[in-house]
């Protein structure tokens, strides 16, 4: 028997819509579980710990964001992509800040959501076991490669798999300045279609689950008109 890609949950209440995405992750070897409202998807992410979800906003008994919210605090390491006919800034930031790692704008080609599917997944991915090192330290922050969780002062931090490999490519340039390009290139990949402003939104999200005072930055810093930085911090003594 052939291995699959992995299992992915398609949450559409258009039959169409979803038979049309289900039909394109099939041929490209993925299994597909199907709901078309939202209490009957989370209970599907329950039951069968899918590899990636796909969401609709409106949805006939819950808001799309209420269940990316409901899945995400419940699995925060599940890679989720919305998908919605609402294309305005403001719904993808709100999608974006509540932990979803792509937003699809309707209609889409089918083929540009499968290479978004698999963009999102090799980032997503456990890391190689090859790996000479297994965690990662900066200041009162440890990176766990093989688990990729991230722990602050020994406590772990509920961080999306985005955050975690934004973190991830921060330890790796300790004090050296990036540019937003250099974080799509690294973290979104080469392909990336959506909008630059997603580094933003998510660097932002980031800052306020790893500070302490989001506002008043000690470790990761803005440098204006250029990008982000991830400083060691203040030392003591």
């Amino acid at each position: 028997m052939m291995t699959t890609n992995g299992k992915i949950l398609i949450v559409e209440d258009e039959l169409s819509i979803r038979k049309l995405i289900a039909f394109n992750l099939q041929r490209s070897n993925f299994d597909v579980i199907e709901a078309g409202e939202g209490k009957l998807a989370i209970k599907l992410v329950e039951e069968h710990n899918p590899l990636l979800v796909i969401i609709d906003l409106m949805l006939p008994d819950m808001d799309g964001f209420e269940i990316c919210t409901t899945i995400r605090e419940k699995n925060p390491q599940l890679p989720i992509i919305i998908v919605s006919a609402r294309g305005q800034d403001m719904d993808k930031i709100m999608g974006l800040e509540l932990g979803a790692d792509d937003y699809i704008v309707k209609p889409f080609n089918p083929l540009e959501l499968v290479a978004r599917i698999r963009t999102v997944l090799r980032r997503t991915t456990f890391l190689s076991k090859q790996d000479k090192e297994t965690k990662l330290e900066v200041g009162p922050y440890s990176l766990d490669l093989i688990t990729q969780r991230v722990y602050k002062s020994g406590k772990l931090l509920k961080l999306t798999p985005r955050e975690f490999q934004i973190m991830k490519f921060f330890f790796e340039k300790i004090n050296i300045p990036i540019t937003r390009d250099e974080f799509l290139d690294e973290v979104w990949g080469l392909n990336y279609f959506g909008d630059p402003k997603t580094v933003d939104v998510h660097i932002r999200r980031l800052r306020e689950k790893i500070e302490d005072d989001p506002s008043n930055p000690l470790y990761l810093k803005t440098i204006w008109g250029f990008g982000y930085c991830f400083e060691e911090g203040e030392k003591l003594g």
